[in-house]
């Protein structure tokens, strides 16, 4: 059973990447400076989160959202520090997983390395077809009109479909309708977002100068078209329309959790190009520490405008949010604007994603858990060319029609486990006061503030249980009256959807349950051991957001995490070059 936790030093690991890297075909090319790692970390930020998720979320919290994006920003930020002092100490290729490696061993790597597998592939489908809304719109904004059939999946072309019937509207045109039938099954696929996939997949596979310099143009573009939409926005932002500020509470803020974490899915991402950075050590903190603090900025001026522009129950299914209010308030003439920073923001995260996925790849198949060709660095490009081949093929396939919406939580599920594992793998790493180290992970005292905020949690708790959160013997009571405004269904609501709200917050009470058993033990053994806040801090709120997410997604994760484990047991288990000397 130890076997399932051997671990590797950080000596190991630096050697054996340089010796793995020499033996395959060539090396990783080290061309990014500090300025490319910030435009990589806003190029994977900046994304869909801004131009669509960000509507649901100021639908469900109003314009208190702000606090969501700051609250989210600061778990991050203390999940930053923690990668900082990761990268800094082993500056290879692999993110969580190589991290989790030398903290808490190889089965415990390999779950982080799936887990991250799940975050950037299925996050990257989900980029993929908002890109391709965000393409279509542009076509038809310059009277271009692609059949609907060839951009969307069949789940989102019947759930359109049913929508105009049941409000009595045309459905001709629609892609339910007009989509060609072939062996009895209608044949609707997402033509664009396969090509972008195809060709973002072909330039991550060319070489990482050329895909450094993309991405440094479109961040520089996309960040220009927000400037413009906050200052021209400010001018048409009326104060009473942030009242109420939260009009559905805390609750209806944190129902926009997966959206809004959503949004800051991929600063980690940097972590991924640790061989190809000219000075790890010294940039590779920077890097992740200085983007996210920009992203958060523009996050909350943007949501502050769009909020204060128009009334934040307007936001309900609204897909293109900064199109929408400005729209509204008659400046249909940066649309055409938006839409095109849209198209190139989405396309930068594609970029991003699709480079960090192949590493993490390469790194697994270094250490024996991967065949061997996932590890083959392309002689000429000096880049993981078989890894980037696959990773285009899983995600452009699937993009063809897979429903986004069913992929945001298990996205940040995977991005918050692996978290939640990178902080807590610091507390395991050896103190390193060495004076040529290029990154110390700021020392703040734990003892008291780590309890302090654990009781904080407790009467959050208690705070749900007094206001008959869990009170399901009781369906037909006035708290669930409530409860049903807060998970945003008809008033009065109906018993099956009473029953399902009751169920639905019966599960995040056990959640929440296990979570407290998490954070008592970490508050006494950080007043017990003293251990420094940060990486305390990060696991707990990690912790805290993972619990958010609905339960049924959960379960698909779990199921994804089994069949991980299978594969493992299978393969890397004995493949492992630890098993092997």
């Amino acid at each position: 059973m130890s076997n399932l936790f051997r671990k590797k030093s950080i000596e190991q690991v630096l050697k054996n990447a340089d010796n793995e890297a020499h033996s395959n075909g060539g090396t990783l090319v080290k061309s990014l400076k500090l300025r490319d790692l910030v435009s990589l970390g806003i190029a994977a930020v900046i994304g869909a989160g801004i131009f669509s998720t960000i509507g649901k979320a100021a639908f469900n919290g109003g314009p208190g959202i702000v606090y969501l994006f700051i609250i989210t920003a600061i778990t991050c930020g203390f999940t930053a520090f923690c990668y900082a002092e990761f990268a800094s100490r082993v500056p290879v290729a692999g993110s969580a997983y190589t991290y989790s490696y030398v903290a808490f061993g190889e089965l415990v790597a390999w779950i982080i390395g799936w887990a991250l597998i799940l975050e950037y592939g299925i996050g990257n489908i989900v980029v993929a077809v908002s890109w391709s809304s965000y393409f279509n719109n542009l076509l038809e904004g310059i009277g271009i009109h692609l059949p609907a059939w060839v951009v969307t999946d069949n789940a989102t072309a019947k759930t359109i479909y049913d929508a105009a019937l049941q409000n009595g509207k045309t459905t001709e045109g629609l892609a339910w309708t007009s989509a060609p039938v072939i062996g009895g099954m209608k044949l609707i696929v997402n033509i664009p977002a396969f090509i972008i996939v195809i060709l973002i997949t072909a330039l991550a596979y060319i070489g990482i100068k050329e895909s450094k310099k993309s991405a440094n143009f479109m961040v520089a573009f996309k960040l220009i078209v927000l400037f413009i939409v906050i200052v021209v926005g400010f001018f048409y932002v009326k104060p009473t329309n942030w009242s109420p500020f939260m009009p559905n509470g805390f609750g209806g803020v944190l129902a926009g959790v997966s959206a809004v974490f959503y949004a800051y899915i991929g600063f980690d991402a940097i972590s991924t190009t640790s061989e190809e950075c000219e000075n790890p050590q010294r940039d590779m903190p920077r890097g992740m520490i200085y983007s996210l603090i920009a992203c958060t900025i523009i996050y909350v001026l943007i949501a502050l405008v769009i909020t204060g522009m128009v009334k934040y129950s307007e936001f309900q299914g609204v897909s293109d949010p900064l199109a929408y209010v400005f729209e509204k308030t008659g400046l249909t003439g940066l649309n055409y604007l938006i839409s095109v920073s849209a198209v190139i923001a989405t396309t930068s995260v594609l970029l991003v994603f699709q480079i960090g996925q192949p590493r993490i790849w390469m790194s697994m198949s270094r250490d024996g858990l991967l065949p061997k060709p996932f590890s083959r660095i392309h002689p000429k490009f000096g880049t993981p060319s078989f890894a980037t081949i696959v990773t285009g093929f899983l995600v452009a396939i699937p993009s063809l029609f897979v429903d986004a919406n069913l992929m945001t939580d298990l996205t940040s599920i995977g991005t918050l486990f692996a978290f939640v594992l990178v902080c807590g793998g610091v507390l395991l790493l050896p103190i390193d006061n060495s004076p040529d180290k290029k990154f110390n992970l700021p020392k703040i005292d734990g003892q008291w503030l780590v309890p302090i905020i654990f009781i904080g949690f407790v009467a959050l708790f208690w705070y749900k249980i007094t206001q008959g959160i869990v009170n399901v013997s009781n369906p037909n009571a006035e708290v669930w009256t409530n409860l049903a405004k807060k998970n945003f269904i008809s008033v009065p609501p109906t018993p099956e959807e009473l029953a399902n709200a009751a169920a639905t917050e019966f599960a995040r009470f056990k959640l929440f349950l296990i979570f407290l058993l998490l954070a008592s033990y970490m508050s006494i053994q950080t007043f017990l051991k003293k251990w420094t806040a940060i990486p305390v801090l990060g696991v707990l709120f990690c912790s805290y957001l993972l619990i958010e997410i609905p339960v049924k997604s959960w379960l698909v994760f779990f199921a994804w995490m089994g069949a991980g484990l299978a594969i493992y047991f299978m393969y890397g288990y004995r493949k492992s070059k630890l098993a092997n000397g």
